[in-house]
């Protein structure tokens, strides 16, 4: 098979824009870099402490992990009594709600599936994405209570401990 040359430029201006009808429109205001929003410190904090204050509230003692979008640990609170095993598994809890999008309770039907099996994942109650105005800053992890619905609870009051003044930022 013999390649021919392309020796003009009228032979390849044609080439050139069926490549770049292929790749699809190019608009002037893409950007080749994103902003990424994340939680300050004092915010991830601030969700942790109110989390587990929140569980206090309902008579139980547990830890509190916040991470980033990325599943990182930013903050991590574990209350005196809490049980040592629930710091892993708020750990689990929140970096699995932050991979899928989801509080980890709408991710139980999954949880015995190849993907509920991966190490490192927890698909039962206790982890809320940390969702406000539709962007995603990260998610929180509860472990110690009697039931997960209680660790989700706190969670949520967590999160709801910081969503007005993440509001009010955008």
């Amino acid at each position: 098979m013999q390649i021919r040359k392309l020796t003009s430029v009228k032979a390849i201006v044609p080439v050139i824009g069926s490549l770049l009808w292929l790749s699809g429109p190019v608009q002037a205001e893409d950007s080749p870099s994103i902003t990424v929003k994340r939680l300050t410190m004092e915010s991830a904090n601030t969700v942790a402490l109110a989390t587990v204050v929140a569980c206090r509230k309902e008579g139980v003692q547990v830890t509190a992990t916040v991470v980033d979008k990325n599943g990182i640990v930013q903050a991590v609170m574990r209350d005196t009594l809490a049980p040592t095993v629930s710091i892993d598994i708020s750990r689990m809890k929140a970096y699995t709600a932050v991979n899928f999008s989801a509080d980890t309770s709408a991710l139980s039907s999954r949880a015995d599936t190849t993907i509920g099996r991966i190490d490192g994942l927890v698909m039962s109650a206790g982890g809320a994405v940390i969702n406000v105005g539709g962007t995603i800053y990260g998610a929180v992890g509860v472990s110690g209570a009697p039931s997960g619905e209680t660790d989700e609870k706190c969670a949520k009051a967590g999160v709801a401990a910081i969503a007005e003044d993440l509001e009010m930022a955008d």
